[in-house]
């Protein structure tokens, strides 16, 4: 979508005049635009993001912009990621019900959202970074990635509606290719708009930049990310992409949506727990504090994937009802052992594809562009540097020893020995 002459970013100070004939939005906040507060709370890489509040309630208007907030209008990127976000969302609420926030409006041409405004929650990051548990929220997430995964997939879906679908969101190519660069390929090398802690991680940057298998590895990755479309990817589905409450998670934020890996979600998400868990010690002062929340956290891994696991295993017995593994082959014919093997050598490769993912966003979130609060927050380049290297050498590990791995508690224990030194 080229930028339209009748686009215009929104401020505080002009939301309630140009939205206020919106009925969508004027019916849950007032009627009257002049009685509505309205906050700019945006602090993403791309967009406009505003509460609104009234006598009535509350909602988000959510913007994009025509360049990379992050980095300014040096970098512009077409409007047209909002309208794979209307996109995303409408599919994520259709394939699991209730976990993202419910759309009231669509602006194709100004490039906005009227949605849900989640309160009282708050980032998933910001939570993880204060010590705080969230109740229940690997089986959240693990069902959220094994439904979308699997209902977004040629497991499920009619082949002419998937074919459909994949058509529609392989336009998404501005904001693919920030993910097949910055993430895939500017790590591995001296790339203009990396950064990382420097001097003290020059000689890991280095290292891991000279690792012939690494970087092999990580184009492999690449290559999977660009051309195999087996469903439906959040696209960018990490801690600051999750709101919390105490007992609820809510998905946010699918611009990046594409058709992909069925690993990718659950991997990049794995990923960012790891790094919480390694990023931990600078951010709980008590030993014993500390080491009590990194267990939480490799809990909360080994319940998203055996819920992962779980769920796609009953939508398997249960939603089989695509072109690939047809019952006609299996069950139909009384041969439920071959159905259970072929269950079995999917969720393999769907683990080991994830478990390359969250090693490859480890190294991207130290070494490229975007990086991630936990580690940035901490002011001590010397207190932060170590704590990096164990990421990068413990993302290292996932990415080239993913099929060594016999399930994901060895990952957990892997993990505990990068982050204390010690095998439980």
């Amino acid at each position: 979508m080229a930028l339209s002459e009748d686009y215009q970013a929104l401020s505080p100070e002009t939301l309630g005049a140009r939205l206020g004939g919106v009925e969508a939005l004027a019916s849950r906040i007032g009627p009257d635009a002049s009685a509505w507060s309205v906050r700019e709370v945006g602090d993403g890489n791309l967009n406009l993001v505003f509460i609104v509040e009234g006598p009535k309630g509350a909602a988000i208007v959510k913007q994009a912009l025509p360049y990379v907030r992050l980095v300014g209008e040096s970098w512009p990127l077409p409007l047209t990621r909002a309208f794979f976000e209307y996109h995303a969302l409408t599919r994520q609420a259709a394939r699991d019900p209730g976990r993202v926030p419910e759309i009231f409006h669509y602006d194709e041409a100004q490039a906005l959202i009227v949605m849900e405004y989640l309160s009282p929650h708050i980032i998933l990051r910001q939570q993880m970074m204060a010590g705080r548990r969230v109740a229940g929220l690997g089986r959240t997430l693990g069902e959220f990635c094994a439904r979308t995964a699997f209902r977004g997939s040629d497991l499920s879906m009619q082949a002419p509606d998937k074919k459909a679908d994949v058509a529609l969101f392989s336009g998404n190519v501005e904001l693919c290719d920030i993910t097949e660069n910055l993430v895939f390929t500017d790590p591995y090398f001296d790339a203009e708009m990396n950064r990382h802690t420097a001097p003290q991680l020059d000689g890991v940057v280095a290292e891991l930049r000279r690792d012939e298998q690494l970087k092999i590895a990580a184009q492999h990755f690449k290559r999977a990310f660009t051309s195999r479309a087996e469903t439906m990817c959040h696209g960018d589905l990490h801690t600051g992409s999750i709101m919390v409450t105490d007992d609820q998670a809510r998905i946010i934020d699918p611009e990046f949506a594409f058709y992909g890996p069925m690993g990718f979600d659950a991997g990049m998400l794995i990923g960012n727990y790891l790094m919480a868990c390694l990023a931990m010690p600078a951010h709980v002062a008590d030993d014993a504090a500390c080491t009590a929340y990194q267990d939480w956290l490799l809990d909360v891994v080994g319940e998203t994937w055996a819920t992962f696991a779980g769920e796609f295993s009953r939508l398997w017995h249960t939603e089989r009802t695509g072109i690939l593994y047809a019952r006609t082959l299996y069950e139909d014919q009384g041969d439920h052992l071959a159905s259970e093997a072929a269950l079995r050598e999917v969720l393999g490769e769907i683990f080991r594809d994830a478990m390359g993912f969250a090693g490859i966003e480890m190294h991207r979130r130290i070494l490229g562009l975007a990086h991630i609060a936990e580690f940035d927050s901490i002011e001590d380049p010397d207190v932060r540097a170590p704590l990096e290297e164990k990421a990068l050498r413990l993302g290292r590990t996932l990415v080239l020893s993913r099929a060594g791995f016999a399930g994901i508690d060895q990952v957990i224990a892997t993990t505990r020995i990068a982050a204390r030194g010690e095998a439980q």
